[in-house]
């Protein structure tokens, strides 16, 4: 089966756990270490022979152009995580349609093709954002990766679907949603296969859960990955020690971690993997209510 392979293109100064510490208006004051880790990245999946998507933020865009084209000119696919990497519920809905159209409009100069993919900042579309698909659809988005169902501090709608599904919204737009990956254990949906998940967890047990997805739930997988996570030398940032925990934790594992993966499954780009999904061209779903609704198109 193939699964998804993501990477989230932001620097180690983006990330939600140093936005106190780091505000958009100083991220030009950093020293950039995404291009390398970048590379890094794309010679790896290069020795396996394997292409992903790689949702890339509007700023590294703007400041790294010949960056998106060498991921796109690798076979991969370029898809968006906003401009500013702001969490959606500190936007308004026209500050979320600006900001996507810029990174969006800055993504496909460089790919010169349509960006139909979209990844929120810290998976936030949640229950109060869920106006966010709406505007994804207006805008010409067709997948997004944002839902994630499991109770998190930051983030989740835990009793959103776990398997990748259309949703439609009471203006009547569409988009489909593929979830970041869940096993279900003791009645709770369990993060696996992706950024601290990855890092934390031995992994036994991420192989464990994605053969379970795979073999006896028959899905695929998302997995998600940043650049900065394989990057332990990356500068320590003074910030609460619940953020430098959940930030530099396994760092150094992971590009083994990474590397295991995938020599141990099969991954394709976003889009790719959901054309060869039946759900993909049959029902919706209704994001508030569940509601099964039958697609016309």
């Amino acid at each position: 089966m193939l699964n998804v392979l993501s990477v989230d293109v932001e620097e180690y100064f983006h990330v939600e756990a140093f936005a106190a510490q780091i505000p958009y208006q100083s991220w030009d004051q950093y020293t950039p270490r995404v291009e390398r880790n970048v590379e890094r990245l794309l010679e790896l999946f290069a020795r396996y022979g394997v292409r992903g998507t790689f949702f890339t933020l509007g700023w590294v865009s703007e400041r790294m152009p010949h960056l998106v084209r060498k991921i796109a000119e690798a076979g991969h696919e370029v898809g968006c995580h906003s401009y500013a990497h702001r969490r959606l519920h500190r936007l308004t809905p026209d500050q979320f349609r600006d900001d996507l159209r810029a990174a969006r409009s800055s993504l496909m100069e460089q790919v010169q093709k349509p960006v139909v993919c979209f990844r929120a900042p810290s998976f936030s579309i949640v229950k109060k954002t869920l106006w966010a698909f709406d505007i994804l659809a207006e805008e010409g988005f067709e997948i997004d990766s944002s839902v994630f169902p499991v109770h998190h501090d930051n983030y989740g709608m835990p009793k959103a679907q776990r398997s990748p599904g259309w949703y439609v919204t009471p203006a009547g737009n569409a988009i489909f949603e593929f979830p970041p990956s869940t096993v279900r254990l003791m009645g709770n949906n369990l993060g696996v296969g992706g950024g601290g998940y990855l890092r934390l967890f031995p992994y036994a047990l991420t192989r464990w859960a994605l053969r379970r997805l795979n073999e006896k739930e028959r899905r695929p997988a998302m997995v998600y990955v940043h650049p900065w996570e394989i990057d332990p030398a990356q500068p320590r940032i003074p910030a609460p020690l619940k953020s430098r925990l959940r930030h530099y934790t396994n760092l150094a594992t992971m590009e083994t971690k990474i590397e295991s993966l995938l020599r141990d499954f099969r991954f394709a780009p976003l889009s790719e993997v959901c054309q060869l999904l039946d759900v993909y061209h049959k029902n919706a779903r209704h994001p508030g209510t569940g509601e099964v609704i039958r697609l016309t198109a």
